[in-house]
């Protein structure tokens, strides 16, 4: 789950060789790791280029064109520069070509004399952009349509962020060692990845002993231990009570979808609360879901510590922005005690109606005992922090400052969706589905964190579930059909995600009971 950036890989590389393994070793076990991977994906290449460059990266790649010529396959090796003398990667370099192996400078390179290509030029530290007679090489290869493993990372991405530096290689599958970094997963990076193994080199976990994690892929295994899990005794009132506002009469479908999402989420109630004449259209489609009139801001904060609501959704389709931004307000200012609520999940409307005055929600946020989630995409993360964040930061660090100024749960959604908390937490999403690309979907997203906020499960890891969820929903959807997918689908879907996860053993029995109190 842990996510390295490439410098904290080198701190790794550093800890392990002081703990006795050579840098060298690390490198032949990581050139032996590349040559099992091109086996496994590539069981009847022939002819093999790989291009090297002066580094280590470049190092592995030597050791990886040894290892394949020893097993009888066609390899040349294309260098940048040498490597420096008495470096690991000098030594790699050394023993190819006492065994015979063949090493030209990067000009001689045509990609359509091989049948594979592997990728050891520059690895994930890159900082600087890519041109030149390099960024001219990289240009024939992706346009060879040749296939590529590139070590590491695809050259030319930034294994920090995910961003191009200037060209880079399109790989077909990635080989990296140990952890993933936060390339990998943000992207364009991602999509240049292909398929990404990581390879066990003998790096012991110990190391986290010495270097803090604070950055993680999303994966169930990050957020199991505390999912809400139902107990024997349980009922209605002890698994949740949700709330959601609804817009008026001709914009109820939004909330509709989140409320069926947050009972699929395992809500024990939930409650419509809708302006009057919206009544009327909700109680001609729902059945399990109450409905309560959206009257006097007064009224609705009594209904919610009477009816101990303690999750609501604000903001899908609501509509009426100054009237979202006096509810918000009122629910953040009542939350200072067990009575009130406490998460509070806004999107669309809930977050456009702050966009001419963020501090008054930050500052809410700050003072009130209910979590806040948001739920922004690009745009409406520019709404609310346009100017406030740091537009050249990777997009972990920009939902990392979003989160702290605004005192809430940052879910800055997207291709590469990335979960931050004001602590400084955060996880990248690694399991979306391009179907999740339809009218709705953020409703019913908004949905699944409400429902599992109202079992008691911590803000943070609900946050991070229930991306999780939603993006799984349509995986579950893509296994039957290609497209089609619909936002209506998509809360009887979660069922299918809960099987997933049973069925694999992703359900933890110490999971926490449900309960209602402060999480």
């Amino acid at each position: 789950m842990e996510l390295l950036t490439p410098e904290e890989m080198g701190q790794v590389d550093r800890i392990t060789i002081a703990g006795g393994v050579a840098g060298y070793r690390l490198m032949q076990r990581a050139g032996q790791a590349v040559l099992e991977e091109i086996v496994r994906f590539w069981p009847d290449v022939r002819s093999v280029a790989v291009l090297c460059g002066s580094g280590n990266n470049g190092g592995d790649g030597y050791v990886v064109a040894k290892l394949l010529k020893a097993a009888g396959i066609s390899v040349a090796c294309f260098y940048m520069e040498q490597p420096k003398t008495n470096s690991d990667a000098a030594l790699a370099y050394a023993d190819y070509v006492s065994s015979g192996g063949q090493v030209l400078p990067l000009h001689h390179f045509i990609p359509e004399d091989y049948s594979l290509v592997v990728d050891a030029l520059l690895g994930a530290g890159l900082v600087r952009d890519v041109s030149g007679a390099l960024a001219t090489c990289i240009t024939r290869l992706n346009m060879s349509g040749v296939s590529v493993c590139a070590i590491d990372l695809p050259s030319g991405i930034s294994g920090l962020d995910g961003q191009l530096k200037g060209e880079a290689v399109h790989a077909q599958h990635t080989v990296t060692f140990f952890r993933k970094k936060p390339g990998h997963l943000l992207q364009p990076g991602r999509q240049l990845c292909g398929d990404i193994s990581v390879c066990d080199i003998g790096i012991e976990n110990t190391v986290f002993e010495t270097i803090p994690i604070r950055l993680y892929e999303n994966l169930p295994e990050f957020w199991r231990d505390v999912l809400p899990v139902a107990q024997i005794n349980a009922h209605k009132f002890t698994r949740g009570h949700v709330g959601v506002f609804s817009g008026g009469m001709m914009s109820t479908g939004a909330a509709r979808l989140s409320a069926a999402a947050s009972a699929r989420a395992g809500a024990g109630l939930v409650t419509m609360i809708a302006p009057p004449d919206a009544l009327p259209v909700h109680a001609a489609h729902l059945t399990g879901t109450m409905l309560y009139p959206l009257g006097k801001t007064v009224d609705v904060l009594n209904f919610i510590r009477t009816r101990k609501i303690k999750a609501a959704v604000l903001g899908p389709a609501f509509g009426d922005l100054p009237r979202a931004r006096e509810l918000v307000c009122a629910l953040l200012a009542d939350s200072a005690d067990e009575a009130g609520l406490e998460a509070l999940v806004l999107d669309a409307d809930g977050i456009t109606a702050f966009k001419d005055q963020p501090q008054i929600l930050f500052a809410a946020a700050e003072r009130s005992g209910c979590s806040l989630v948001l739920t922004p995409h690009e745009g409406e993360f520019q709404r609310l922090f346009g100017g406030l964040v740091t537009d050249s930061q990777s997009k972990v660090e920009k939902a990392r400052q979003a989160a702290l100024l605004s005192h809430s749960v940052v879910i800055y959604k997207g291709a590469d969706t990335v979960i931050a908390a004001p602590d400084g937490r955060a996880a990248i999403n690694s399991n979306g589905n391009v179907l999740l690309a339809t009218a709705g979907s953020g409703d019913v997203l908004t949905g699944i964190i409400a429902g599992l906020c109202a079992q008691g499960m911590p803000v943070f890891e609900a946050a991070c579930a229930a991306v999780w969820i939603h993006a799984e929903t349509a995986n579950c959807f893509a296994e039957e059909a290609p497209t089609g997918l619909i936002a209506e689908d998509m809360p009887d879907l979660i069922v299918k995600v809960w099987a997933r996860l049973e069925k694999y053993g992703l359900l933890s029995n110490d999971s926490i009971s449900l309960k209602n109190g402060k999480h």
